[in-house]
This record gives structure tokens, C-alpha cells and sequence, in this order.
């Protein structure tokens, strides 16, 4: 079988794009806690000294957007001056309009062609599942996610006081065929405190990050890049301005699967790119679980206002049990594909979307969409 190599990449919760997802989906959040019937599409920026919210909003009840980003940032850890970013500090502007009464005419029920509750947008969304982790997701962004997050807890706990939100990491796997047989490259760029030398942060990541997490991956040929250019000391919005939606490949499958473009933070289930999201990867991995196949790509399309999807495609990439077996009438008979039958099945009415803005959208057994249901 052919061997080939394949990356996939992560990044904290302090990276710029990932607080501007993070602070999105709080406000998502916060709207749902009073008001489950809320719209929101938020979009936020980060920069320099700045945070600045924006979007199209229809909601009974009030957030408090700058309080609210200035409590996720504090959360994150940009809570001192010395970081160049800090919660307090910050101006936090908003601009917010209402959802446009054209979409909802086709989202609201009883009120457009479809008398459904139609999908919010047109558009198309992929779902993947395979057999290479625990959590029927590839190897490579598993293993990215989980540095990053083993980053966090090390600064968080203080076992590396020195490290800072901001942070990235990047595998790579060696398979053969569709098998991953080791952890080929592992580069962790970390913010960190002035005071720390390069070669501790080396033996820091390696002994407590990556070993922990990569373990029988790793051998004696494995590459090590670690802050590779020597200096990580500015990070956060000061080093880089981020833009919610901006690590779609991220938040998915780290380019393994396809993705249909459009982003998740900050965007309410009627909004499909997100729920649609969430369907494909539950019933990926639902196929792939029950033994269906081990390897399983899922696309559904949608077109705005209607309430069934306009296309079912399945991808088995060769690894199906019975090649003849029809995967798109097993998917209609077992699955609602509606807006609202989505939102019924994940209780995405819930404020449920703060969790889901670091560390990845799938993979995690705490997430309704990830749930096992067919057999």
C-alpha cells in the first residue's frame, strides 16, 4: 500500500481568530439562555487594543456585548497589560442591525413558499468519519487539537507558568493506505514570557505536551519544530488581527474531507453551514460506527427558504462492507434532514456554542451531533 504524509493544524483559545469565535458564539450564547428563538449571525474582529462586534441580531431579550467580550477575554488569560492585550484596557465597539425580514420570510414557519421552518441560507456541507482515532476522526487533527488544549492546562495550572494564550500546533502523519503508522513532524509555535530561554521551552513541549498526547506515535526518527523562529513573545491581537470564521479547517477536519466554505461561530441553527454542519458529521460517523463503512464523506445542500435538503452525496472512498448497499435511502429513512428537525434531534436551542469555539467543533463526545443512534 502506498505510504504519504498528511498535516493537519490547531490553535488556542488565545490565537486572535479563536477569540473572535469564541466571543461570536458568546454572544450566541447569552441570546439563547433568555430567548431560545433568537437570530444571530455575529461576526467579530480583533486587533490592536480593539475588539469590535458586529452582525444582524432579532432577539427578545439584551446582552451586554462589551461586558460579555471583555469576561471571554479575561477567561482566555488576556488579563494583564504586559500580554499587549488586555480585557480591561480594550475598547469594545459593536455595531448590530436586525436580521433582514426577507430571510426570515423563508426561516419563520408559516410564512414562506415552504411552510416549514426552511433553511436559513443555500449552500452545501460536508460531515467525515473514519476509523483512525477513538473518536472516528483523522489522527492528525486529533492530535493538534489536543496539544493545544494540553498548552492551555499547563499554562492555566501553572506547571508552565511561563506560556501565554497564544499558540498553535501542527502534525503530521505517515500513513499506509488509510492506516496511520506514526507521528512523522510535530511543530508547537507558543506564546511565552520574556524571561524563558528557547532550549527550556524545547524540553518543556516535548516532555510535557507533545509526549503526553502523540505517545506510541512518536519514535527516535520523529522531527521536532518547536517556536521555530526563536521567539514567541508577542502574540494575541497585538501580533495578529483575527476574524471570526477564519479556521474553518480547524473547527472541521483539518483538510481531511472536504468543507463546504462556510463558517459556524456566531451563526444560530436556522443558519445552516452550522446545523447542516453538525447533521453530515453525525450521520459520517453514525455509518462508520455501525460498520457501514470505514470511511465514510457525507455532503448535504440546501437552498434558503426550503426545508429538505436538495442533495444527499456519500463518498465510501472503497472501505464500504456491501458496495451495492443504498446509503442515501438509509440516510432518509433514519435521519430528519429538515432545519427543524436538526435543531430538535441536538437541542441546538440550547446555549450550547461557546464550547464548541476552541478545540474543534467534532470529535468530542460532549456535543449532541457526535451522539452514536442508529444500529
Amino acid at each position: 500500500m502506498s505510504t504519504y504524509l498528511f498535516t493537519s493544524e490547531s490553535v488556542t483559545e488565545g490565537h486572535p481568530d479563536k477569540i473572535a469565535d469564541q466571543i461570536s458564539d458568546g454572544v450566541l450564547d447569552a441570546m439563547l439562555k433568555d430567548d431560545p428563538w433568537a437570530r444571530c449571525a455575529c461576526e467579530t474582529l480583533v486587533t490592536t487594543g480593539l475588539v469590535f462586534v458586529a452582525g444582524e441580531i432579532s432577539t427578545k431579550t439584551y446582552v451586554d456585548i462589551p461586558k460579555l467580550a471583555r469576561k471571554i477575554l479575561q477567561d482566555i488569560g488576556y488579563d494583564k497589560a504586559e500580554y499587549g492585550f488586555d480585557h480591561q484596557a480594550c475598547s469594545v465597539l459593536t455595531a448590530i442591525d436586525e436580521q433582514s425580514s426577507d430571510i426570515a420570510l423563508g426561516v419563520n414557519e408559516g410564512t414562506g413558499i415552504d411552510r416549514n421552518l426552511g433553511a436559513g441560507d443555500q449552500g452545501m456541507m460536508f460531515g467525515f468519519a473514519c476509523q483512525e482515532t477513538p473518536e472516528l476522526m483523522p489522527m492528525p487533527i486529533m492530535f493538534a487539537h489536543k496539544l493545544c488544549q494540553k498548552l492551555a492546562e499547563l499554562r492555566k495550572n501553572g506547571k508552565l507558568a511561563y506560556l501565554r494564550p497564544d499558540g498553535k500546533a501542527q502534525v503530521t502523519i505517515e500513513y499506509e493506505g488509510y492506516k496511520p503508522k506514526r507521528v512523522h513532524t510535530v511543530v508547537v509555535s507558543t506564546q511565552h514570557g520574556p524571561e524563558v530561554s528557547h532550549e527550556q521551552i524545547i524540553a518543556d513541549v516535548k516532555e510535557f505536551v507533545v509526549k503526553p498526547v502523540c505517545g506510541d506515535y512518536l519514535d527516535q526518527n520523529t522531527i521536532y519544530h518547536i517556536n521555530p523562529t526563536g521567539r514567541f513573545v508577542i502574540g494575541g491581537p497585538p501580533g495578529d488581527a483575527g476574524l471570526t470564521g477564519r479556521k474553518i479547517i480547524v473547527d472541521t477536519y483539518g483538510g481531511m474531507g472536504r468543507h463546504g466554505g462556510g463558517c459556524f461561530s456566531g451563526k444560530d441553527a436556522t443558519k445552516v453551514d452550522r446545523s447542516g454542519a453538525y447533521l453530515a458529521r453525525h450521520i459520517a460517523k453514525n455509518l462508520v460506527a455501525i460498520g457501514l463503512a470505514e470511511r465514510v464523506e457525507v455532503q448535504l445542500a440546501y437552498a434558503i427558504g426550503l426545508s429538505e435538503p436538495v442533495s444527499i452525496f456519500v463518498e465510501t472512498f472503497g472501505t464500504a462492507k456491501d458496495p451495492n448497499f443504498d446509503f442515501v435511502q438509509f440516510i432518509r429513512a433514519n435521519f430528519n434532514l429538515t432545519p427543524a428537525g436538526i435543531i430538535e434531534a441536538f437541542g441546538l436551542r440550547k446555549p450550547i456554542f461557546s464550547r464548541t469555539a476552541t478545540y474543534g467543533h467534532f470529535g468530542r463526545q460532549e456535543f449532541p451531533w457526535e451522539q452514536i443512534v442508529v444500529g
